[in-house]
């Protein structure tokens, strides 16, 4: 196919995923999985309209929407909400994020892996992805405590996964150590990153009131919401941290200062599913299916021991924290989807045992493959037995 013009491929994107997102409706699907599987077909292993070439020059769309979907999420987590819950969805994060960690890791070690390279694709299984589960929820419009606990839990597992990760490569780092590591530097490391995405983010979600002040047209705050957002991320990348944590910690500071904060989440909703849209179907269109062949062992065992880990700590976490029993039974499930972290992941791991590099990423990519085509219905059906989203929704 010749090359066209960038702005055709967006043109492709956009209709390609809308005609999609149409069709699965028609068999009780949700539109994420529509957009996934729109990329999948247009991208380079299917039909060839999108080349590989061009998926990669869209970094940007992928990077303004998390950055926008990190940010909604922040506007969530208002003190009242809180006190109302109390610490019961960092503790479920701690527990579900962990043992799909330890789960991962014991089975590899047991099974004769070398040990180094299960801590590390271990610990990238705490990683999950919020913008799936977040497109469900908002396309149905549930509502209830496991959707409240539910987007707590996705936002927090951002900085668990982090600070896990950091520990399991300082640690594999030990098992090769050459006396030059500066081990208490290197455990502190994971924590320094997290408090200063957090501190990033409140600092410009409270900036954020003052052009508001002076700025009353919807036009002109739509403005401010969008520089803000990109400002957010932007910084995090150049400070080498989370931009999903700085983003959210931005929408959270500037919810809990804020009485503009409900508008401004309404602003954001009539402008971002365009984007949204298109950030789906360029995941979509991302995923290779070559790669499944070549996981193995290794993948089934990184695939499945992923979600049973994640299932069992938020069950046990939820039972401690006397959550209500449809978090307990539901909250697994819909914590399935993982992307872009854990892909962002693996290329640390490159560093860290280069030997199994594209074996972890390997893995990884085809375990994304899985768990973003089949993770939002799962999240559906979840929030659907639990009574969160209405029959024939």
């Amino acid at each position: 196919m010749p090359q066209l013009n960038i702005m055709m491929y967006l043109s492709f994107l956009l209709l390609g995923g809308l005609f999609c997102g149409r069709m699965v409706k028609h068999i009780k699907l949700p539109n994420v999985t529509g957009y996934l599987l729109a990329g999948l077909l247009m991208g380079p292993c299917v039909l060839k309209i999108i080349p590989g070439e061009i998926i990669d020059s869209f970094d940007l769309i992928s990077q303004m929407a998390l950055a926008f979907i990190a940010f909604t999420i922040g506007l969530s987590f208002k003190a009242s909400y809180f006190k109302r819950v109390g610490i019961a969805p960092v503790v479920i994060a701690v527990f579900e994020a962990l043992a799909a960690v330890f789960f991962v890791q014991a089975v590899l070690i047991l099974c004769g892996f070398e040990p180094a390279f299960s801590i590390v694709l271990g610990a990238i299984a705490a990683a999950t992805a919020p913008a799936a589960t977040i497109m469900v929820i908002k396309q149905y419009r549930a509502k209830g405590p496991l959707t409240d606990t539910l987007l707590s839990v996705v936002a927090i597992d951002d900085a668990v996964a982090l600070v896990a990760f950091g520990f399991a490569i300082t640690i594999a780092k030990g098992m090769g150590d050459t006396g030059q590591t500066n081990l208490l530097l290197s455990l502190a490391q994971p924590f320094l990153e997290v408090i200063l995405a957090l501190a990033t983010g409140s600092v410009l979600g409270l900036l954020m009131i003052l052009p508001l002040k002076h700025f009353k047209k919807q036009g002109n705050r739509l403005v401010i919401l969008i520089a803000f957002v990109f400002l957010n991320s932007a910084l995090a990348s150049l400070f080498g941290v989370s931009e999903l944590l700085t983003c959210m910690m931005a929408g959270a500071a500037f919810c809990n200062v804020s009485p503009e904060s409900d508008r401004m989440a309404d602003l954001a909703d009539q402008i971002t599913p365009p984007l949204f849209l298109m950030f789906f179907v360029v995941s979509g269109a991302g995923l290779d299916l070559t790669i499944l062949p070549s996981i193995g062992v290794i993948g089934l065992i990184y695939v499945i021991l992923r979600v049973a880990g994640k299932i069992a700590g938020a069950y046990l976490g939820a039972r401690i924290m006397k959550a209500p029993s449809q978090v307990a039974r539901y909250l697994g499930p819909t914590l399935i989807p993982q992307a872009g972290v854990a892909i962002g992941l693996t290329i640390v791991a490159q560093s860290v045992v280069p030997e199994y590099a594209g074996t972890i990423r390997a893995v990884v990519l085809c375990g994304t493959l899985i768990y973003e085509l089949t993770g939002p219905v799962i999240t559906k059906w979840a929030l659907t037995k639990a009574g969160e989203i209405r029959n024939g929704a």
